[in-house]
């Protein structure tokens, strides 16, 4: 078998598709993408393509190591997320030639399910406890928002006390026997992360997520030591030597991307340096199927894995939500807030190519917000 082709698709409402395609009819699909960067990250697939056709799309291994390392300059969101998407394909072409599901080629499952959480709240977090009712409603047991809006780098109390009242207004709701998962977004300071963190000690957040941005990860120490909330981070880190040091740190919770850190073969590796660490596992994913089916398939792998994020309903997600690109939906039925491990080949979803290829007609120009303080400044979004 060999490899004869790679195509890209740009998809609202802002992710990318690729497929892998082979001479004997087996196609892979994965999802390489860059929120805000998708036709950038499309052209990176197409350069390491030349690396890649003609060649058996079973050597995954080396084929992960070619792309990574065999253009001198190596590293960073768009090459990591380049090879991630392609590495996600090649691992279901691997999984429907065997006629198994990815996991199986992983050593197989350690659970019979996963925990999901839900979005509330949105950029801005607003009705937190309307939105957390309607998730408990709705059978999940966990739930995760955004601390604050822009936050100024020493910002005053009336600042802390929303981002408190927030919180407490969604543990309420809740009560001790759900979870609630708080995303600081890089928009916090180190300084304001030591100062609100033990505020909210008393609300028990199963973590609070980027307490500083990913340049600043030498402060997560101090970070950690002021507080005894979880503390989880890895999104916008793209390899195991970018978890090498922050893994060391203290932080509860590691969170690499399976379209950003180098896909499943990367963040598998990732989790056992985590494991090594007494540190678990929950893949950051608010992207689309394709994204959340390699998460998934890694999960059900990894002994030290914690809950998984999912974009369905997701406040990103205008025009087209997670199940609308699937011929089958039912792999990701979140009953009682779990899903069960997917029992198809591959990946375990099975895409329909003729709505991929007409949304990739219009396609979509997606970007991150750019937001600005009162006065003009730039502010983290």
């Amino acid at each position: 078998m060999r490899i004869t082709g790679l195509e890209t698709f740009p998809v609202p409402p802002r992710w990318l598709f690729l497929k892998v395609s082979t001479d004997e009819g087996v196609a892979g699909w994965g999802e390489p993408v860059v929120e805000g960067r998708a036709h950038t990250v499309a052209a990176a697939v197409e350069e390491l393509s030349e690396l890649l056709v003609g060649r058996d799309p079973l050597a995954i291994e080396d084929h992960w190591q070619v792309m990574t390392k065999g253009g001198f300059y190596r590293g960073g969101p768009v090459l990591s997320s380049a090879v991630a998407g392609i590495d996600q394909a090649l691992w279901d072409i691997a999984g429907k030639t065997r006629g198994v599901p990815v996991h199986r080629l992983l050593g197989g499952p350690v659970r019979e399910r996963v925990r999901v959480y839900q979005w509330i709240g949105g950029d801005e977090p607003s009705d937190v406890a309307e939105a957390a009712a309607e998730q408990v409603e709705a059978g999940f047991t966990a739930v995760k928002m955004n601390g604050s809006g822009r936050m100024r780098h020493i910002d005053t109390p009336a600042e802390l006390d929303a981002v408190v009242d927030r919180v407490a207004a969604v543990r309420e709701i809740l009560g001790d026997e759900r979870d609630v998962a708080v995303d600081f977004h890089g928009r916090c300071s180190t300084a304001m992360s030591r100062r609100v963190l033990p505020r909210l000690e008393p609300l028990s957040p199963m973590f609070v997520e980027e307490p500083v941005l990913p340049e600043n990860t030498a402060k997560v120490r101090d970070v950690v030591t002021s507080t005894s909330v979880p503390i989880a981070l890895g999104e916008r880190l793209f390899s195991r030597w970018d978890f090498r040091d922050v893994l060391g740190s203290g932080i509860a919770v590691a969170q690499p991307d399976l379209s950003h850190a180098g896909g499943i073969s990367e963040v598998r590796r990732i989790a056992a340096m985590a494991e090594a660490h007494d540190v678990t596992l929950a893949p950051h994913c608010p992207l689309g199927p394709l994204a959340l089916a390699a998460s998934l398939q890694v999960a059900f792998a990894t002994p030290n894995f914690l809950i998984q994020e999912q974009s369905r309903g997701i406040h990103y997600n205008v025009g087209s939500d997670l199940l609308d690109y699937l011929v089958d939906p039912s792999p990701f039925r979140f009953d009682g807030g779990e899903v069960a491990a997917p029992p198809g080949p591959g990946l375990g979803v099975e895409i329909d190519e003729s709505k991929v290829r007409e949304a990739a007609e219009n396609g979509h120009r997606w970007r991150s917000p750019v937001w600005r303080h009162p006065d003009g400044a730039f502010a983290e979004w």
